[in-house]
C-alpha cells in the first residue's frame, strides 16, 4: 500500500509530530519512514500502525486508486 506523503503530512500537522515522533509512536524504523518519504509501498500492516498512532482512519491517509 501506498501512503499519501500530502495526506501524511496533514495528519503529522494536526498532531504537532514530526516524522520522528511518528517513527517512536507507531513503532516503525527509521527506514520505513524513509521508504514512505520516496513513495514506496508499505506493508499493511505498518499502513495500520501509522493510521492507529495518528489517531485516522487508514483511508485517510492512503494514496487515491485510479
Amino acid at each position: 500500500m501506498k501512503i499519501s506523503t500530502s495526506k501524511l503530512n496533514i495528519a503529522l500537522a494536526r498532531k504537532q509530530w514530526n516524522q520522528r515522533d511518528l517513527r517512536d509512536n507507531a513503532i516503525v524504523s527509521a527506514q520505513t519512514i524513509l521508504n514512505l518519504n520516496k513513495g514506496k509501498s508499505v506493508m499493511p500492516a505498518t499502513v495500520g500502525k501509522i493510521a492507529a498512532a495518528l489517531g485516522v482512519d487508514v483511508t485517510e491517509i492512503i494514496e487515491d486508486e485510479g
